[in-house]
């Protein structure tokens, strides 16, 4: 049992604190990161699942990533992909998905692709999820010259 950030040794009340929290073996000092980062930047608790699902998965993914007019939850520059947690999937107004049309705008007008992944896929499918995702950037890397 050790922290998937630094590979120190996991005490038991750490491992199980960090599993019932987030999920994922962090130690202290990186639940307290994830904490805080959750409060300041009210990142989902999936978004974090996933986060660090894609690292085990050798992917070198940016967590809270801002780019240029607001943060996304999960970055993955080297493709150009910007990945966005739905939380609130269900109750989509049309202003919410216009706003949503925009961001994607803005995104492509930068050479980004931004998917949106509901919350639940992650919550249940966490493994089928990182796969499909390294299908994605398998393909991205496929047709666009990687940076």
């Amino acid at each position: 049992m050790t922290c998937i950030e630094c590979s120190r040794e996991l005490s038991y009340i750490d491992h199980k604190n960090a599993m019932d929290t987030y999920g994922v073996e962090l130690c202290a000092r990186h639940q307290s990161r994830m904490d805080k980062l959750m409060r300041k930047e009210n990142t989902p608790l999936e978004a974090i699942q996933l986060y660090y699902g894609l690292k085990l998965a050798g992917v070198n993914p940016m967590l809270e990533w801002w780019d240029g007019n607001k943060s996304v939850d999960i970055a993955i520059s080297r493709v150009k992909l910007n990945i966005e947690i739905d939380t609130e999937y269900h109750m989509i107004t049309h202003d919410q998905a216009m706003n949503d049309l925009e961001e994607a705008m803005h995104s492509f007008k930068n050479g980004f692709t931004t998917i949106r992944i509901p919350h639940v896929l992650i919550k249940h499918y966490l493994k089928e999820t990182v796969n499909n995702l390294l299908g994605i950037i398998e393909g991205l890397k496929a047709n666009i010259k990687v940076i």
